[in-house]
């Protein structure tokens, strides 16, 4: 009983600690590439009538695929402990390959360049 008192009083004193510096660390007179929006394809100050790049929502859409790559092949450390893993490593090879060909594909059709 005393070990876990002891943990929740050391894990309370050191959250508390990191929100007050999280608190007055960061300066407090902003400026204005702070305050503005980032990594949003447009100008939400304009006209919401104006075309945007259609160019960042593909290099998006692409970034989402490989990153639910990244989440398909997470178990794969543990696939290893199966009575047959060879069809496991089977199926994540044949999603590698998929999504190699298809990144590739995007690069040659010149879905990856952000200037024309």
């Amino acid at each position: 009983m005393n070990l876990i008192m002891m943990i929740l009083m050391i894990t309370t004193a050191l959250s508390l600690l990191l929100a007050l510096v999280s608190f007055w660390l960061p300066q407090m007179n902003q400026d204005a590439e702070k305050l503005s929006p980032y990594e949003c394809g447009f100008d939400p100050l304009g006209s919401a009538r104006l075309p945007f790049s259609l160019r960042f929502f593909l290099v998006a859409i692409l970034f989402l695929l490989f990153d639910l790559e990244i989440a398909l092949l997470l178990p794969l450390p543990w696939a290893n402990q199966l009575y047959n893993p060879t069809i496991t490593f089977l199926w994540a090879t044949t999603i590698l390959i998929l999504l190699t060909l298809g990144l590739i594909y995007e690069w040659f059709q010149g879905g990856l360049e952000w200037a024309e």
